[in-house]
């Protein structure tokens, strides 16, 4: 198997240096693929200066999901793998993943806190990103930024059973991402979720293995370090609405399980101005955010279910566009 890691970044110099060191110690042999956002702490000038990166490529767009499918566009493995570039491969990696993806379509594990008891097992703790709109978060339906401890997230979604992947620890056949159109770009975050749902209905498996095990450093609240920042409420409402109206359509469980989370996070943001955590203006200026967010993200869902019929439904795929390296450095010659 010969294996791509696709790492995106976006002002997260240091971190980026750690997470490349664990990608050259536990797969040496890999072809790696630096994405680099509009950084600007020095990023670019880093990778260069490695032996240990083989293409570097530079886009102006902020997004993850850009990022994502720009660097599996110039990938040659025939698996590629996604790591988030605050994350450090465990020595069993690369094992796993061979094991994971002569089994299934696609294989994801753990991504366990840095410090945490199960740091050196690296086998125990799944993962799934809460609604950081950062270049390595992906929002999830629960509107939890809780990960699962042991083993997939699993849901029954119209009659449907989705197994979610570890947004930032994730390797595919090249086969299926070609099918799956890699990752819908319309989405700032929930671009993972939304290819789970679409590999759902596309029968395509996800495998868990224990040994596809990540280090996961603790995301910093600075826009300087990865772009994370507080959760955008519209955001995370329009991905919600967006990723089920173009998977599933208007249906009665779909409307339900939005209202569901709407209202979970209404009641949660209210305890907080009980407590004096939040204000009541900033409680109803987000609950503003909710209802348009979910009323943009339903329309344009509606909209991209009818542009694509496709088993894929990704009318805005890896395919659909050439444009996103503004420069790309390759040493693979």
């Amino acid at each position: 198997m010969d294996l791509s890691v696709v790492v995106p970044t976006l002002n997260g110099r240091d971190r980026l240096a750690a997470c490349l060191d664990s990608v050259a110690a536990g797969a040496p042999d890999a072809e790696v693929i630096v994405v680099n956002g509009p950084s600007a702490d020095g990023t670019t000038g880093m990778v260069r200066d490695r032996d240990d990166v083989d293409v570097l490529v530079e886009i102006s767009d902020r997004t993850v999901n850009v990022a994502r499918n720009a660097g599996i566009e110039v990938a040659t493995g025939d698996a590629v793998a996604l790591v988030d570039y605050d994350n450090r491969i465990a020595d069993s990696w690369v094992d796993g993943v061979r094991r994971g993806l002569a089994e299934a379509d696609v294989v994801t594990g753990p991504a366990t806190p840095t410090g945490s008891n199960a740091d050196a097992a690296g086998n125990e703790a799944g993962d799934e990103a809460g609604a950081d709109p950062g270049m390595t978060a992906d929002g999830d339906e629960s509107g939890s930024d809780d990960e699962p401890e042991h083993g997939p997230e699993r849901r029954r979604i119209a009659g449907q059973e989705v197994t979610y992947f570890t947004s930032g620890n994730v390797a595919f056949r090249r086969e299926t991402l070609r099918d799956l159109d890699g990752f819908d770009e319309y989405l700032h975050i929930g671009g993972a979720r939304d290819a789970a749902h679409r590999l759902a209905r596309m029968d395509r498996t996800v495998a868990w293995d224990g040994a596809v095990a990540v280090t996961k450093e603790p995301p910093s609240r600075t826009a300087a370090d990865g772009g994370h920042a507080d959760r955008d409420w519209g955001w995370k409402y329009r991905a919600l609405a967006y990723r089920l109206l173009k998977n599933y359509g208007v249906r009665p469980t779909v409307v339900a399980r939005t209202a569901k989370h709407a209202l979970t996070d209404a009641w949660a943001t209210a305890r907080d101005v009980v407590r004096g955590e939040a204000t009541p203006s900033g409680w109803a200026a987000n609950g503003r955010d909710v209802v348009f967010g979910i009323a943009s993200g339903s329309s344009d869902g509606l909209v991209a279910r009818a542009r694509d019929r496709s088993p894929a439904r990704n009318p805005n795929g890896l395919s659909k566009r050439a444009d996103r390296a503004v420069a790309k450095y390759d040493w693979r010659q």
